[in-house]
């Protein structure tokens, strides 16, 4: 099934066709990157089994193939980006949604190979695996793939943007030593367009809808005017997310009309509520989608209140991503966190280490500051960091360096590098340093 349709972004090449680039006669030898796997030509697309090249050439073309499956029905198509979205998102997907790690090719390198400091990520890559999955949610619904749209929208694609709207960032690492900034503009400049693109079109990528279903796939303040079954539904959303997980959905209907709404669970959420005029819904469990599907006549002045609890979570990465290991990340409902050096006084965020079992006790907290990167839920905290006593006049010593405590301050990390320049860092010292 497909809830509705898509733009496209043009005819695929013979890629999809079923042609490698040795089969057509090419030589990789004759541009720079020397392999065919640069643009995903090294076999052909059904045989591929992992995402391999120049990020943003992959995602276009997983869209193209996206867009053909269904406009040809064909299911050989839709498995290879199914087995294709599994290698990028369980082995190739940085936390914030950034994909490709290397300079290089602008993109993927092995299994697991995702550096934080070195983190290549382009901005446009992140749109493209963006355009891409909001194409594979269209099939069936699958919760999974909005997951990811959100992780993207909300981490590795607006950090791209700064907070006045006037920088960009081409590269989005995910831990800086302070000499990394955003530009008003860059020599191949594909990024600031590809933002603007997606900022225009976002209201896009939040609903879907059946002959009798209207789908909710992302949530955000703001009113939206659709059809379902020929009909006029106006669903307005009112929240603060991504702050709170509260959202309210007032229903507009003219006159009784059933169909079922399908809100999303998302990934991150363990618990969750439901209200419908004022009256708990209980029994209701996620369908294996993903999502909480209400069906009931809907009349004039209905509401729903969807409640999403939202901690602070701890995150570790796969063991197999050596640089790490040892490390924790922080991340309250869609938003990733990261320190910056402005709040902590000059101390070397490498040297600050943060107890798992702290996060989400009371010893970690959450403040909105309005006036703060344009408002936004910080994170505080205690941790601990190595001291600098005894090392004046020595590299190496024997006794073990001694540890003070700190206090901890994270801002989500789209909103960095918009204040004093300095470091930052998303992946933190796990323990004890």
């Amino acid at each position: 099934m497909r809830l509705g349709p898509l733009p496209r972004l043009g005819m695929p090449d013979q890629r999809v066709q079923g042609e490698s680039g040795r089969e057509r006669g090419e030589d990789p030898a004759s541009f720079w990157a020397k392999t065919y796997d640069y643009c995903q030509a090294q076999v052909p697309v059904r045989e591929q089994t992992k995402v391999v090249g120049h990020a943003v050439r992959a995602m276009y073309l997983l869209s193209a193939m996206a867009d053909l499956a269904h406009e040809n029905n064909d299911p050989t198509l839709l498995a290879t980006c199914q087995r294709l979205w599994n290698n990028l998102i369980t082995r190739r997907m940085y936390l914030t949604g950034g994909i490709g790690p290397s300079r290089h090719n602008e993109g993927f390198t092995e299994d697991y190979d995702l550096p934080d400091e070195t983190a290549y990520a382009e901005t446009c890559a992140t749109i493209g695996l963006i355009l891409w999955n909001h194409r594979m949610l269209q099939f069936a619904g699958e919760s999974k793939y909005a997951d990811v749209i959100e992780r993207g929208l909300y981490n590795g694609f607006l950090s791209g943007l700064s907070l006045d709207g006037a920088r960009f960032f081409y590269e989005n690492p995910l831990a800086s030593a302070g000499a990394h900034h955003r530009q008003s503009w860059f020599e191949c400049p594909c990024c600031p367009p590809n933002v603007a693109r997606v900022l225009a079109s976002l209201g896009g990528y939040f609903y879907s809808t059946g002959p009798k279903d209207v789908w909710v796939h992302l949530f955000a303040q703001g009113k939206a005017d659709l059809k379902v079954d020929g009909r006029e539904v106006v669903l307005r959303q009112i929240t603060e997310y991504p702050w709170e997980g509260e959202v309210k959905f007032e229903v507009g209907v003219a006159a009784p009309q059933t169909f079922t709404l399908h809100l999303r669970v998302p990934g991150w959420c363990e618990r969750w509520s439901l209200h419908i005029n004022g009256t708990p819904l209980t029994g209701l469990a996620p369908a294996a989608n993903g999502y909480l599907a209400v069906e009931r006549e809907w009349r004039p002045g209905d509401s729903v209140e969807y409640r999403m609890e939202m901690p602070i979570q701890p995150v570790w990465a796969h063991p197999a991503v050596r640089y790490l290991q040892g490390r924790m990340a922080l991340q309250r409902g869609p938003l990733v966190y990261c320190l910056e050096g402005v709040d902590h006084g000059g101390i070397s965020l490498d040297r600050i280490a943060i107890d798992p079992a702290l996060v989400g006790s009371n010893q970690f907290t959450v403040e909105h500051q309005d006036r703060l990167l344009g408002g936004a839920s910080l994170l505080h905290g205690r941790g601990c960091v190595v001291d600098e006593e005894g090392w004046n006049s020595v590299l190496y010593r024997h006794n073990r360096p001694s540890i003070k405590p700190t206090e901890i301050t994270a801002i989500p990390y789209y909103a960095w590098d918009n204040r004093a320049p300095g470091e930052m860092r998303i992946w933190i010292r796990s323990g004890t340093p």
